[in-house]
C-alpha cells in the first residue's frame, strides 16, 4: 500500500534542531509558507532497521528537469497524484542521481562534519540565513492537528511532513509503505545564485529493483545498489534535439565498457512515462558503441526528461536525465 497522502511542502526554513540519542531520531526542520502557515519536517536519520546507518547522496548544484516541473507549485503543502506526470520523486524510475554514488553515515556523533546531522545541517542552516531560499519537501503529510502543539518547535497546531526518503523497496513491517514515484526528498533552491541542492536518503535494507506497480523488491533478483564501474552497458549521449524538421531523428548511444560482448536482444530504451523503443538485437561487442535510433515508442522532449535502458527482462541496467538548457542546442548531443 503507498502512503496516504504523498506530496511536496514548498516554505521557508526558519529553524532547526538535532535529535541525539533517541529510538528513532530525526534532523527537525521548522518551516513557514507564504500564509504563515508553520509546518514541522522530521527527516530520518537511523534506520530502525539494521544496518542503522542511512545512505545519502547530495548534490551542490543539482541539473535535473524536476527543478522545473516545481514551477508554479503554491507555497505550503502540495499533494501530488501517484504517477510520472508530475514533479514526483523516484529513486528507481527517474534517474534523479547514481545510486552507486551513495555513502553512508551515522546518525549524530560529537564534533564537526562526520554524521548525517552535520550533513543536514549544511544545507538547511544555509537556507535558514536567506531570506530568499526556498526548500521543497517530498514526503507524508500530517496534520494539522488543531488541539496539539508541536513537539518540538511548539507551534499551533501541529502540522507537517515525514517519510522524507526512499518508499518503495522496503522488506517487514515497512513493506506497506512501498510505492512508486512517491520516495521522499529534499531540494533547496537558491534563486540569488540560480542553484539548486538536492538532498536523497535511503536505507540500507531497501531494495533498488522494485516491482513498477506496487513498488516491492523483485523476488530473485539481485536488489543491492550498483557498484562503481561495473556496469557492463552504458548510455552515453542522446541526440535530444536533431536538425531538421518532425519527425526529429532522436538517438540514444550506448557503450559495452565491460572486456565481453553483451546481447542486447530483448532490450529497451525507456522515457520517463513508460513508453520504449527497442535496442538493436544481437551481441555488442567489448568497447564498442552502438547508436539506437527511437522510430516510435520513446520520446526524447526538448524541455528536459529521463532516459533508462532496460534489459529483456525488463529490469534497469543504466539511466541518466538531461534538461531543458542540455538539450536547447539544436543538432548537438547531450553527452553524460
Amino acid at each position: 500500500m503507498p502512503l496516504k497522502t504523498y506530496g511536496v511542502l514548498v516554505g521557508r526554513a526558519v529553524d532547526t534542531r538535532r535529535e541525539g540519542a533517541h529510538d528513532t531520531p530525526h534532523y527537525q526542520i521548522h518551516l513557514t509558507d507564504d500564509q504563515g502557515t508553520h509546518y514541522r519536517a522530521a527527516v530520518n536519520v537511523q534506520s530502525q532497521q539494521k544496518p542503522a546507518e542511512l545512505l545519502y547522496f547530495v548534490s551542490e548544484d543539482f541539473r535535473h528537469p524536476i527543478t522545473d516541473r516545481l514551477a508554479g507549485l503554491q507555497s505550503g503543502w502540495n499533494t501530488l497524484p501517484s504517477g510520472p506526470g508530475g514533479p514526483n520523486l523516484d529513486f528507481v524510475r527517474g534517474n534523479l542521481f547514481d545510486p552507486a554514488l551513495m555513502r553512508k553515515l551515522p546518525p549524530d556523533l560529537e564534533g564537526p562534519d562526520n554524521d548525517l546531522a552535520d550533513l543536514l545541517d549544511h544545507s538547511v542552516r544555509r537556507a535558514v540565513a536567506d531570506s530568499e531560499a526556498r526548500v521543497y519537501l517530498f514526503g507524508e503529510r500530517w496534520g494539522p492537528e488543531p488541539k496539539v502543539k508541536d513537539k518540538v518547535f511548539g507551534f499551533l497546531p501541529g502540522n507537517g511532513v515525514h517519510d522524507i526518503h526512499m518508499n518503495q523497496g522496503n522488506s517487514g513491517r515497512f513493506r506497506d509503505s512501498d510505492g512508486v514515484w512517491q520516495d521522499g526528498g529534499m531540494l533547496v533552491h537558491f534563486p540569488a545564485q540560480s542553484r539548486w541542492v538536492g538532498v536523497f536518503l535511503a536505507f540500507q535494507s531497501q531494495s533498488w529493483k522494485t516491482d513498477d506497480v506496487t513498488g516491492h523488491p523483485i523476488d530473485d533478483v539481485d536488489g543491492s545498489r550498483p557498484v562503481p564501474g561495473t556496469r557492463p552497458v552504458r548510455i552515453v549521449a542522446a541526440l535530444v534535439n536533431p536538425r531538421g524538421p518532425a519527425p526529429e531523428a532522436e538517438t540514444v548511444t550506448l557503450v559495452n565498457a565491460s572486456p565481453d560482448p553483451v546481447d542486447l536482444t530483448g532490450w529497451q530504451i525507456q522515457d520517463r512515462l513508460g513508453q520504449r523503443s527497442a535496442v538493436t538485437p544481437g551481441p555488442l561487442t567489448a568497447g564498442a558503441c552502438l547508436t539506437v535510433r527511437l522510430n516510435g515508442g520513446a520520446q526524447l522532449g526538448n524541455h528536459g526528461g529521463e532516459i533508462s535502458l532496460l534489459d529483456a527482462k525488463r529490469l534497469k541496467v543504466d539511466g541518466v536525465s538531461y534538461t531543458a538548457e542540455q538539450a536547447g542546442r539544436e543538432g548537438w548531443s547531450v553527452v553524460f
